[in-house]
């Protein structure tokens, strides 16, 4: 059902009062020297029930290989990307300390981007090579530390719903860590919001399907197209 103006208004607002109140939070910690992690996972997956609950949308879960984080080992989320929705719907549906790989724009937001960086969200500055390359290994000693990367490959939402070419620094990353990486494909989140409009729909539901870990460390850098074609592949047999 698509949302009449009231209702996105609605919507509108109760996305952004909490996204606002989660970064205030956020922010608060890190100034009193309370900043848990555990508190920040719990936080951001309340946040994203609540943009789920907002549009009334429903999901369903398929992870036949009851894919777990194990302790010590880093592991990266890699999905199709498909509509702003599938944030919330990673964060609620996969386990462990889900952070995102953000534009680095998006820290430059007034109190948001604050927020985000004091919620261990990371960035990669591809324009600056030597910045770039500290982004990395900062992000590398976040994922050492137990942060659990979630990557969309493609880089940006799809507007035709067609998995688009995959960017390849999530994949380096992966490969210099001997990170795994967990395969996941999402369905019809895009009708609930498309990339590039305002037209939200109620009542949909969403499928998302788990495939098996893939170990990067089983190739090597030299086979860097290989590992992208076989991520991409199992992304689209789980309907990504």
């Amino acid at each position: 059902m698509k949302a009449n103006l009231f209702q996105k208004l609605l919507i509108v607002i109760r996305s952004v009062t909490p996204t606002l109140s989660i970064s205030v939070y956020a922010l608060y910690m890190r100034i009193t020297n309370t900043y848990s992690r555990a508190r920040a996972d719990g936080i951001l997956r309340w946040w994203s029930g609540g943009l789920l609950k907002s549009v009334r949308a429903t999901r369903e879960v398929s992870n036949p290989h009851q894919v777990s984080i194990e302790p010590g080992v880093p592991h990266i989320i890699m999905s199709n990307h498909r509509s702003h929705y599938d944030i919330p719907l990673i964060f609620v549906t996969l386990p462990g300390s889900i952070r995102m790989l953000t534009k680095k724009e998006l820290f430059r937001v007034p109190v948001w981007g604050r927020g985000l960086k004091a919620a261990e969200f990371l960035s990669i500055d591809r324009r600056n090579h030597d910045q770039a390359l500290k982004d990395l290994e900062f992000a590398k000693e976040k994922m050492k530390d137990g942060i659990v990367l979630w990557i969309a490959p493609e880089g940006t939402r799809t507007r035709t719903g067609k998995l688009g070419g995959f960017k390849k620094g999530g994949f380096m990353l992966a490969l210099q860590l001997g990170a795994r990486i967990i395969p996941v494909g999402i369905r019809d989140s895009d009708r609930i919001l498309k990339a590039g409009t305002w037209d939200f729909h109620l009542d949909q539901h969403v499928k998302i399907a788990i495939g098996a870990p893939i170990d990067a460390a089983a190739y090597g850098e030299e086979n860097r197209d290989r590992l992208m074609a076989d991520v991409r592949e199992a992304i689209v047999a789980l309907g990504g």
